[in-house]
């Protein structure tokens, strides 16, 4: 599936998703004359994966990419990857009902008692 900005609506890179096998999910432009298959809701995932790249873009070597081989970039990006995911499981965990951890958390608690 290809998610694309309005500004990437054309008929060629339509075309080309679809000879890759790709189905180009991309929202019309005003201008556009024929009606087009459009998903807003598979559109929303746009947003995530921009959002993960920005966050991911905030590792000091991700985003000048200092890396000569791309097999290196690439294992870079995916332990930045794993720590994003660690840290987003890490905060998660806890919300869900498990004991607060030693901290500040743990003195409002005995505090309300």
């Amino acid at each position: 599936m290809l998610l694309a900005d309005r500004g990437y609506d054309a008929d060629w890179i339509r075309e080309l998703a679809m000879k890759k096998g790709a189905w180009a999910n991309i929202p019309p432009k005003s201008n556009r004359s024929d009606l087009i298959c459009f998903s807003p809701y598979l559109y929303r995932a746009r947003n995530r994966v921009e959002r993960f790249f920005n966050r991911i873009k905030q590792c000091r070597r991700v985003a000048p990419r200092y890396d000569r081989l791309a097999a290196n970039y690439l294992a870079f990006v995916e332990l930045a990857s794993i720590r994003l995911w660690l840290r987003l499981n890490e905060s998660a965990s806890w919300m869900k009902g498990t004991p607060f951890p030693i901290g500040k958390h743990r003195r409002v608690e005995e505090k309300t008692r």
